[in-house]
């Protein structure tokens, strides 16, 4: 799997509930078209973290094939979807991206490691 991170805080005044029901109608329309395997939304819990913003949203895809799919329809700017990116992306700032794959992923041959 291909780990798509983005972490970002709210903008002022706007509503957790309504930024968390947001994110699920947009990510729940791309895991419906197959083009996101799952997500996850989390919070910063307790005041701890490293520095990134107080929601981590996680996206996993097969692959970055699936996750240039994603990006095509996204960026395609049509409706539904367009509505659904306008309605979570207008109520975030400080947003920060990352990119990450399980490890060891199939690909790895063993055995071949330098020391």
């Amino acid at each position: 799997m291909d780990i798509y991170h983005i972490w970002c805080d709210l903008k002022s005044g706007e509503s957790d509930i309504a930024f968390a029901d947001a994110v699920g109608t947009y990510l729940d329309g791309l895991v419906s078209d197959g083009r996101l395997e799952r997500w996850r939304l989390t919070r910063r819990k307790l005041g701890l973290g490293n520095g990134a913003g107080e929601f981590h949203i996680m996206l996993e895809f097969t692959g970055l094939a699936q996750l240039d799919e994603a990006f095509t329809r996204v960026a395609s700017r049509t409706d539904p979807v367009e509505s659904f990116h306008h309605a979570v992306n207008s109520k975030v700032a400080n947003v920060s991206f990352s990119l990450y794959r399980d490890f060891p992923d199939p690909v790895r041959e063993r055995g071949s490691e330098k020391f």
